[in-house]
């Protein structure tokens, strides 16, 4: 039985709260019926080129692939913030895929980018973007967070952005995504579905 199309919801998370906004991405991306969504991440990585992390992490997501990355119709991308740019592992795996870009493997598949960070002025956009910049070579089609998305983009107080979906933790890492943070982040998964659906019917694609 061939393997069902699937979105990739693929990020790295210390803290939790970048966790916790993939799985309201994913939560967004699984109204469209037509793919399975899959929620990686990766693995910390070290200065100590001995230290190893097991093959299956002891809680939460299974570390992603490439090859998850290379089959999939979709990409959520989640990092938290690390001095306006995103996490070292995370750019550690991207910068495992460059077989994927000479191939053109990724070329013309949607993506979105969400984070978190403990400060409102902590390089949530610039993060965005750092996150961004290398699927954009991979030829992959960003998509943001429209500001008619049930009004709630230009009225949000804590994060939310045009770039991709955003928390702000708060200095400790103990503030929980608030309601409008959490709609957006499933605003921006159910765009991401949506849009990758209507790239699977163009003709060619089937």
């Amino acid at each position: 039985m061939p393997e069902r199309p699937y979105l990739l919801v693929l990020y790295y998370s210390r803290g939790g709260a970048t966790r916790e906004m993939a799985t309201q991405i994913a939560r967004g991306a699984a109204k469209e019926t037509a793919f399975d969504v899959r929620i990686r991440c990766v693995p910390p990585v070290s200065a100590d080129h001995e230290a190893t992390q097991p093959a299956i992490p002891a809680e939460g997501d299974v570390y992603a692939s490439v090859d998850d990355l290379a089959g999939c119709s979709g990409l959520a991308l989640g990092s938290p913030t690390r001095f306006g740019n995103m996490a070292a592992p995370l750019k550690y795996f991207l910068d495992q895929t460059g077989a994927l870009w000479q191939a053109g493997t990724l070329t013309d598949k949607p993506f979105v980018v969400f984070t978190s960070t403990s400060s409102l002025h902590g390089g949530q956009e610039s993060t965005l973007l750092s996150m961004a910049l290398p699927l954009i070579h991979h030829g992959m089609i960003y998509l943001g967070i429209p500001y008619q998305s049930d009004g709630l983009l230009a009225g949000t107080q804590s994060g939310g952005t045009p770039y991709g979906a955003s928390h702000w933790s708060g200095a400790h890492s103990s503030r929980v995504p608030d309601d409008n943070e959490k709609r957006l982040a499933r605003i921006l998964g159910e765009r991401l579905a949506r849009v990758a659906h209507q790239l699977a019917q163009e003709p060619g694609n089937d």
